[in-house]
C-alpha cells in the first residue's frame, strides 16, 4: 500500500478530485461541529428553549464531573513529578550497563531571538544539567530569514559554547524551499538532516543510540532531564517506537508576566500533567524527545505548523499504531508569553493560542490516514477520532456554553418559557453547578504556588497574593484566549485559509529566571 498520505499537509496536496473532496470534508468537520453547536444553541433557545435548558444543565453536570476527573489526574501527575524530581536519576542509569552508548542530539531552533535568550538555554545545558557533556550533540538551528543579526548571535554562541560539548553544530535553514512552511518544523527537519550528514554518519554513531530532543529556544531542561530520558529509553519496551514527553513549566519569566499570561501558561502546564496521567491519550507536544532512528525512518514534518504533534501521528500511522508517547513526569522550563507592553502581550498571547489551536489541522490528516491505513483496528481508530474531536470541540465551545450561553433560553425563549419554573431556576442551578466545579480551580491555584521559582527580591510580598487571586480571571482567559482563537483556527481550516507559523516573541530572561527549582524542591534542601 502506498504511504504518500503520510506527507500530506492539506487537501490541496491531493491530485485526485475525489480524494481532495474527502480531505476537505475532514478539514471542515471541526468548524462544522463547533460553530454548528453555537448556532444551534441560539436558534433552539428561541424555538425549543426547554430542550436547550435541559441540554445546558446536563452539559454543566458533565463538565463538573470532567473537572473532578481531570483534577484527580492533575494531582496524580503533580505527585509523580514531585517524586521524580527527588530521585537521583544519574545514579540509576549508571546501573545500566549500556547507558554510556547513548548520545543526545539537542536541536535548538532560533529565529530572531536576543542573544541572552539563546545563551540562557545553552547555559542550562552546560551548567544546570547533570548529564555528561561528552554525550551531548548540540545543534543551533538558525533561520536564514532571521537575517544577519541571527547569524551574528549564532557566531557569538559558537565562540562561547562550541568546545563545551561532544559536538556543536550551527545549521542555517534556507528560506523559500519549495513545499515547506517556514517555521520550527522545517527548520528542525533541516537541522536533523545536517546533523546526520556532518556528525552522526561521519562518526558512525548507531542510529538507535541517538535520542533527539527537539526543544524550543527558550527551553531549559531541569537538572536530571537527560538522565530521566536515558533511563526511560533503556528500560521501556520497544523504545525505538516511542516519543518521550516532559512536562513544560512556563516559569522562566513567570514573576514578570501579566496575570492573564501566567494563568494561560500555568493552565498549559496542568493540562500536560493531566495528559501524562492518561498516557493512552498522550501526544507529543512542544519540547519533546524521540529516537533518531524513528525520525530517519518516518521523516520529520516540514510542511505543517503543528510539527510537534504531527510527528507523533505520522509515526503512529507509519508504524501501524505501534508507536506511543512515554510520559516522563519530569519538567522542562519555558517562557510565558510577554512582550514590550501589555497590548503587545495580549496580541502575542492570542496569536500563540491560535497557533496551538491550529493543531486541528491534524484532524483531517488523522481521519484520512485512518481511511488509508487498513492495519489499524477499527476500535482504535474510533477511540482516537472521538478523543481528538471532543478535545478540539470542547476547546472551542465549552467555556462559551458554561459562562455565557446558559442564559440564552431565558432571554430568547419568549414569554411562555420565561414564566416556567425551569426558566426561573436555570440560572441558579447552572451557577451552583459551576460553583461546585470551582474546586478544580482551587486545586490549580494551590498547586501553582508550589511550582513558582523564588520571588525576586525587588518584588513585594504582595505579589504572592496576586499569584492566587489571578485565578479569578480564569473564565475570561478561557473565552478570550481559549474559545475565540480555537474558533478562528477551525474556521480558517474550514475555509481553506491555512495558517502559517507565527514565532512567539521571546524576551531576555530576567536575572532571577531560568532553571530554578519549584518551591517544594527548595524546602527539601
Amino acid at each position: 500500500m502506498k504511504s504518500d498520505y503520510l506527507t500530506l499537509s492539506s487537501a490541496k496536496d491531493l491530485k485526485n478530485p475525489k480524494e481532495r473532496i474527502i480531505y476537505r470534508c475532514f478539514e471542515i468537520l471541526p468548524a462544522f461541529l463547533s460553530w454548528g453547536t453555537l448556532f444551534l444553541v441560539f436558534i433552539l433557545s428561541w424555538l425549543v428553549p426547554t430542550v436547550v435548558a435541559i441540554f445546558i444543565i446536563i452539559f454543566d453536570c458533565f463538565w463538573m464531573l470532567k473537572v473532578f476527573y481531570l483534577s484527580f489526574h492533575q494531582s496524580a501527575g503533580y505527585k509523580l513529578m514531585k517524586e521524580n524530581l527527588s530521585i537521583n536519576w544519574l545514579e540509576k542509569i549508571k546501573k545500566l550497563k549500556n547507558w554510556q552508548d547513548i548520545y543526545h542530539l539537542i536541536v535548538l531552533p532560533m529565529y530572531k531571538e536576543e542573544i541572552n535568550v539563546v545563551r540562557s538555554s545553552l547555559q542550562s545545558l552546560l551548567i544546570d544539567s547533570s548529564y555528561p557533556k561528552n554525550k551531548m550533540i548540540v545543534v543551533l538551528a538558525v533561520e536564514e530569514r532571521g537575517g544577519e543579526e541571527a547569524k551574528k548571535v549564532a557566531k557569538e554562541i559558537e565562540k562561547e559554547f562550541a568546545k563545551k560539548f561532544f559536538q556543536f553544530l550551527i545549521t542555517t535553514h534556507p528560506e523559500d524551499i519549495p513545499g515547506e512552511i517556514a517555521g520550527k518544523g522545517s527548520n528542525c527537519a533541516w537541522a536533523i538532516k545536517k546533523a546526520k550528514e556532518l556528525i552522526i554518519d561521519k562518526l558512525s554513531l548507531p542510529y538507535e543510540n541517538v535520542i533527539v530532543s527537539n526543544f524550543d529556544i527558550d527551553t531549559r531542561p531541569y537538572h536530571q532531564y537527560f538522565a530521566v530520558l536515558t533511563w526511560h529509553y533503556l528500560t521501556t519496551e520497544n523504545p525505538l517506537k516511542c516519543s518521550y514527553q516532559p512536562i513544560p513549566i512556563y516559569n522562566n519569566n513567570i514573576w514578570l508576566a501579566p496575570a492573564f499570561s501566567r494563568i494561560i501558561a500555568t493552565s498549559g502546564t496542568f493540562w500536560q500533567m493531566m495528559q501524562q496521567a492518561r498516557p493512552e491519550q498522550l501526544v507529543s507536544y512542544s519540547s519533546h524527545s524521540m529516537p533518531f532512528k524513528a525520525i530517519i525512518e518516518v521523516g520529520y514534518p516540514q510542511n505543517i505548523v503543528s510539527d510537534d504533534s504531527r510527528i507523533f501521528w505520522k509515526s503512529y500511522l507509519a508504524y501501524n499504531r505501534d508507536y506511543k508517547v512515554v510520559p516522563l513526569y519530569y519538567p522542562v522550563s519555558m517562557d510565558a508569553v510577554m512582550a514590550k507592553n501589555l497590548l503587545k502581550t495580549i496580541i502575542n498571547q492570542y496569536k500563540q493560542q491560535r497557533r496551538w489551536a491550529w493543531g486541528c489541522e491534524n484532524i483531517p490528516y488523522i481521519f484520512y490516514g485512518f481511511l488509508k491505513n487498513k492495519k489499524i483496528p477499527l476500535k482504535e481508530k474510533i477511540r482516537h477520532a472521538f478523543v481528538i474531536l471532543e478535545g478540539f470541540w470542547s476547546w472551542a465551545v465549552a467555556a462559551l456554553l458554561i459562562f455565557l450561553l446558559g442564559w440564552l433560553p431565558s432571554i430568547l425563549g419568549g414569554g411562555d418559557f420565561q414564566v416556567t419554573l425551569l426558566s426561573y431556576n436555570l440560572p441558579k442551578l447552572t451557577s451552583r453547578i459551576m460553583t461546585i466545579a470551582m474546586i478544580g480551580m482551587i486545586v490549580s491555584a494551590i498547586l501553582s504556588i508550589f511550582l513558582l521559582p523564588p520571588r525576586p527580591k525587588n518584588l513585594s510580598k504582595w505579589k504572592n497574593l496576586s499569584m492566587i487571586f489571578q485565578w479569578l480571571l480564569l473564565p475570561f482567559t478561557l473565552i478570550i484566549f481559549g474559545a475565540f482563537p480555537a474558533l478562528e483556527a477551525q474556521l480558517r481550516l474550514a475555509l481553506g485559509k491555512y495558517l502559517g507559523f507565527w514565532v512567539t516573541e521571546k524576551f531576555s530572561p530576567p536575572p532571577f529566571g531560568g532553571n530554578q527549582k519549584p518551591s517544594f524542591q527548595r524546602k527539601r534542601r
